[in-house]
């Protein structure tokens, strides 16, 4: 099975940054596509960048010019910094990955746990 684990969320003021991570760790065999999701209660969860092995990236609209996604392949991890950070991007982000675990036949999906990003002032 495939891990992932965020790092990186907190309280920041409007105007502020924050650099979030993820790494993927257990039986690895190959990681494809990473992204990175945000949720709010009550509402869907929602694309708010991705990343494909090669380094091809699309944003969501409201986040374009503010975020940049990377990642390291070496290292099976996925960032998302973000800047001039907005009381809108409040929310729970989750990392999200398609990977395949060694002896396993097909790519999955993964999902961390969620790491909260509260913007205010």
């Amino acid at each position: 099975q495939v891990q992932l684990v965020e790092s990186g969320g907190g309280l920041v003021q409007p105007g502020g940054s924050l650099r979030l991570s993820c790494a993927a760790s257990g039986r690895i065999f190959s990681i494809g596509d990473m992204a990175w999701y945000r949720q709010v209660p009550g509402k869907e969860r929602e694309l708010v960048a991705a990343i494909t092995s090669g380094g091809s990236t699309n944003y969501a609209d409201s986040v374009k010019g503010r975020f940049a996604i990377s990642r390291d392949n070496a290292k099976n991890t996925v960032y998302l910094q973000m800047n001039d950070l907005k009381p809108e991007d409040t929310a729970v982000y989750y990392c999200n990955a398609r990977g395949r675990a060694y002896l396993m036949p097909a790519y999955s999906d993964y999902w961390g746990r969620g790491t909260q990003v509260t913007v205010s002032s």
